[in-house]
């Protein structure tokens, strides 16, 4: 049996009991919209004068910024090894990301009507929103195993038994790195810096962008949904974030709040952590 099939039966009492949980609930959501025709017909677009190349700044800053900083700091300090040079890498790409977060917090107070606000940015509706991104994200999650379950049988199907989901660059660094100044690094990245980024550009703006356009609430979760995914380097993770990304989609269409698919990202990337932790733990 491959290691792939083998990870999705190694499940325990407690993963069987949230994933019914969450198609229970995902299903009572499909009953209740009419698979979702009618879950969106009461969101309202958000008002703004963003201009359509208005996303490609931040996020050409956060790219290229990125790297001409990397550079820079290379130059300064040289080349390290081990560790101590991932742990520089990582810390750049964290100023980088900060960097990006002010610039499209500036876009949004001057482009949004309401400003922040307006762009779904309300500290009232924190503990709202909070709450909700669990319900959201154990509907999603099964979806998101479905993905990941295809993706294995069709890899499997062509490749053989020997085909793997390749893990995450971020998470084999925190499982085996022995260093834990970059292993909490690493996790204050993905737990905190890249949901408050990856959903400030991809669902603040780009798809705010394309619901401005087009319209329609479904087509511009889709298409950010395939944008999102597609930027992310590791192709055989591509259905999985798809369907991932059109739950952080629907989740700011409906409530309105940029901190609900916020919660959600943050919230499945810290389970996604400790589920790595917990496989790599000795027995």
């Amino acid at each position: 049996m491959s290691n792939g099939t083998e990870q999705l039966n190694s499940v325990t009492f407690a993963d069987k009991l949230l994933f019914t949980a969450g198609v229970l609930l995902f299903a009572r959501w499909l009953l209740t919209t009419a698979l979702g025709r009618t879950a969106l017909v009461d969101s309202s677009p958000r008002r703004n004068r963003m201009a359509p190349y208005a996303p490609f700044i931040p996020f050409g800053i956060w790219l290229l910024g990125t790297a001409m900083l990397q550079s820079i700091v290379h130059q300064v300090v040289g080349s390290l090894a081990g560790w101590r040079g991932t742990f520089v890498d990582n810390l750049v790409f964290c100023a980088g990301a900060v960097i990006t977060i002010a610039v499209i917090l500036f876009i949004a107070r001057l482009t949004f009507a309401r400003g922040l606000r307006g762009f779904g940015l309300r500290p009232r509706t924190i503990p709202r929103d909070l709450g909700w991104a669990g319900v959201y994200l154990l509907a999603v999650l099964p979806v998101v195993l479905g993905m990941i379950t295809i993706t294995i049988y069709i890899g499997e199907m062509f490749l053989g038994d020997e085909f793997k989901m390749p893990k995450h660059v971020g998470l084999e660094l925190i499982a085996d790195s022995p260093a834990l100044a970059l292993q909490i690094l690493i996790v204050f990245l993905a737990v905190v810096i890249a949901p408050v980024v990856e959903e400030m550009l991809f669902r603040g703006m780009i798809q705010t962008t394309f619901r401005s356009y087009l319209r329609r609430p479904w087509s511009a979760i889709i298409i950010t949904s395939v944008l999102f995914a597609s930027v992310h380097e590791n192709v055989t993770h591509w259905p999985a974030l798809f369907a991932l990304a059109m739950g952080l989609g629907y989740s700011y269409e409906k409530s309105g709040s940029l901190f609900r698919p916020i919660f959600m990202h943050a919230l499945f990337n810290g389970v996604t952590i400790a589920v790595a932790l917990a496989e790599s733990a000795p027995p």
